[in-house]
């Protein structure tokens, strides 16, 4: 693919994520209330799976090809994106910080999922060598890990031991009676499925134009994986935060990100299977590892800032996403510079 077209592909595709990602929004919000699921389960884990599609092709693919630094930047480097996002959709949400009105219990453990699901991730890297039929058992194990936790989340929201305090700026998880009256459960499935195939193919779309993109620049493989196609991949996951912000599906805008990112860390699993030089966890570099211990951060920061729930902090966002877009600019600046 030349240049132009990448380009040309990247822009049309786009411009479909941000149409069919809204409609879609507004469909997951319709199937959250008719299914029962509610916003943060069902934002975690079918919408938040759905708009993942196609960075697990591109880390997939990468890792086919014999590229396992690009593989593993692309998947990590996803989650810090996507962290930044949730940041961006709270300076969207003018009224008060995002992580104060999306109050849920759900998303707090699926960001405790998450960091456990990294921590497994860096315990790969810096562990033993060690394969069965050139897949890592920890790749494995991770699996099992992301399905109990799930499962563990699933049963609690329906008799949570912690509820979050309602303010007059908590948006509640109700279900619209609209919704329930007015709708068929199969008719917003069809729409739901027809619009979550049409976001992943425009994501993968988006994704191969980035590699195009990036790989005419000489950067290497972390970088354009971290910043490049990471970025170009969970582009889906942005548009349908803001506009889940926009129709005030606060906890769904929040679970898309944070339930989304759970799921990414799969990828890296993934990858490892595809690999064929024996297991990626052994494959990496340093920039890998650093990448990691910078995402670990930025999840610590959002998970504090869910639990602390500032109403305004620093320029009338929350002082945790602040410090994500800080951290997520430093880190980047060290790849490139460092």
């Amino acid at each position: 693919m030349e240049l132009y077209q990448a380009l040309i592909l990247f822009i049309v595709a786009t411009v479909v994520i941000a149409i069919a990602g809204t409609k879609l929004t507004r469909t997951a919000d319709q199937l959250a209330d008719l299914t029962g699921f509610g916003e943060a389960l069902f934002g975690a884990i079918f919408l938040g799976a759905i708009t993942s599609l196609a960075g697990i092709i591109t880390s997939v693919v990468a890792a086919f090809e014999n590229h396992p630094e690009l593989a593993i930047s692309n998947a990590i480097g996803g989650i810090a994106a996507q962290t930044v996002f949730l940041s961006i959709a709270d300076i969207i949400y003018k009224r008060v910080n995002l992580e104060h009105a999306a109050a849920s219990f759900a998303n707090l453990m699926y960001g405790v999922l998450l960091i456990g699901l990294l921590s497994v991730v860096l315990v790969g890297f810096s562990g033993p060598e060690v394969s069965v039929l050139q897949v890592h058992p920890l790749s494995v194990l991770m699996l099992i890990i992301y399905i109990a936790g799930s499962k563990l989340i699933s049963s609690a929201r329906e008799n949570p031991m912690w509820r979050p305090r309602m303010t007059l700026e908590t948006v509640k998880d109700i279900p619209a009676e609209n919704h329930l009256k007015n709708l068929s459960l199969k008719k917003v499935v069809f729409r739901f499925v027809l619009l979550a195939i049409l976001v992943a193919g425009s994501g993968y779309a988006v994704a191969r134009a980035g590699i195009v993109i990036a790989g005419q620049t000489g950067l290497s493989e972390s970088f354009v994986g971290t910043l490049f196609t990471a970025v170009s991949t969970s582009l889906p996951e942005l548009i349908v935060s803001i506009a889940a912000v926009r129709q005030r599906a606060l906890t769904l805008a929040v679970s898309n990100i944070i339930g989304g990112n759970t799921f990414d860390v799969l990828f890296v699993a993934f990858a490892d299977m595809a690999y064929s030089k024996g297991s990626i966890l052994h494959a990496v570099t340093q920039d890998q590892v650093f990448i990691v211990a910078l995402t670990l951060l930025m999840s610590s920061a959002l998970i504090l800032g869910l639990l602390h729930r500032e109403q305004k902090g620093i320029g009338k966002i929350g002082w945790e996403s602040f410090l994500i877009i800080i951290l997520y600019l430093g880190g980047n600046a060290f790849l490139l510079f460092g």
